[in-house]
């Protein structure tokens, strides 16, 4: 699979400063139905944990998208998915110029363990929510009952 990226980062963030991006968010779980998550090493969501994600390149299928970003930043080779549904960011267009839909894929086959790049500080499993869990994320992950909140 060729990487094709278009924009340049001033293209980027012109485009879409004003349309919405559509990404593809990845869940990724364990034998014991624990959910991988990563935590953010830089940007506006610096120092969340969120699902591993990406922006859909043009041309590229919605598969294609999520083999990309899942080996990109979690070095797994994804062979299975299924649709979750989507996630709206309001976080992201009531903060900085950015509009995100992501489409949630459950990755249900795939080769290797994940293990983070640079994009992330660290990566942990998770059967609750973590505190510091990205805002618009977080309702998905509870409402569709991949997590549950921490009892206080």
């Amino acid at each position: 699979m060729e990487e094709r990226w278009p924009l340049s980062k001033s293209e980027f963030e012109q485009i879409y400063a004003r349309v919405p991006r559509l990404t593809v968010e990845i869940i990724v779980r364990n034998r014991n139905h624990a959910l991988y998550l990563t935590q953010r090493a830089a940007g506006p969501c610096e120092g969340l944990w969120h699902l591993p994600g990406g922006t859909v390149q043009f041309g590229e299928t919605l598969f294609d998208a999520v083999h990309r970003v899942a080996l990109r930043e979690l070095s797994i080779d994804v062979k299975e998915t299924k649709d979750c549904g989507y996630i709206e960011y309001p976080s992201h267009y009531s903060k900085i110029p950015d509009s995100p839909v992501g489409l949630v894929f459950e990755v249900t086959k795939y080769n290797g363990d994940p293990m983070v790049n640079a994009e992330a500080s660290r990566g942990a499993w998770f059967t609750d929510l973590p505190n510091d869990m990205h805002p618009d994320q977080d309702e998905f992950l509870i409402k569709k009952r991949y997590l549950k909140r921490t009892p206080e």
